[in-house]
């Protein structure tokens, strides 16, 4: 039996932005996006206006993985922190290189991309949006 991990990240009114700006970031494509006005009324739990156009479920792949969005529902809190971080494995150290420029735009560095013992392009940045990556490029034995 396969098992796959895949993070989904919760996030405050802006998953689109955060879809699209990884899409520019990381080569991601966009597999499935849906709004909560696009969902099916329940009359028990009426939408409110200002959550029509939130994300309520998306899926974005990159390279073989993917990772799922939505937007909180007006009234539930998301709660920020490094509890999820995103491992971007590649073979390549220009790609890695690239990643690591556009994640850091309006982000923070935590670790510069450096070479370390096990890898030839290594580092930790936090995104605009607040979401720690570790970059790591594999080592060519």
């Amino acid at each position: 039996m396969a098992v796959t991990l895949i993070p989904y990240l919760v996030m405050e009114g802006n998953a689109q932005e955060a879809i699209e700006f990884y899409k520019k970031a990381l080569d991601a494509e966009l597999l499935f996006s849906t709004t909560f006005g696009e969902m099916p009324a329940n009359p028990d739990f009426p939408l409110p206006a200002e959550a029509k156009d939130l994300v309520a479920h998306a899926t974005i792949k990159i390279g073989n993985s993917e990772i799922m969005f939505s937007d909180s529902f007006p009234g539930q809190p998301v709660n920020k922190g490094n509890q999820v971080t995103i491992c971007v494995s590649m073979d390549d150290k220009a790609t890695a290189e690239r990643f690591f420029t556009a994640l850091q735009q309006e982000g923070q560095v935590n670790m510069p991309l450096q070479e370390t013992h096990f890898s030839p392009a290594y580092g930790i940045v936090t995104d605009k949006f607040g979401i720690p990556f570790q970059i790591y490029t594999e080592s060519k034995r």
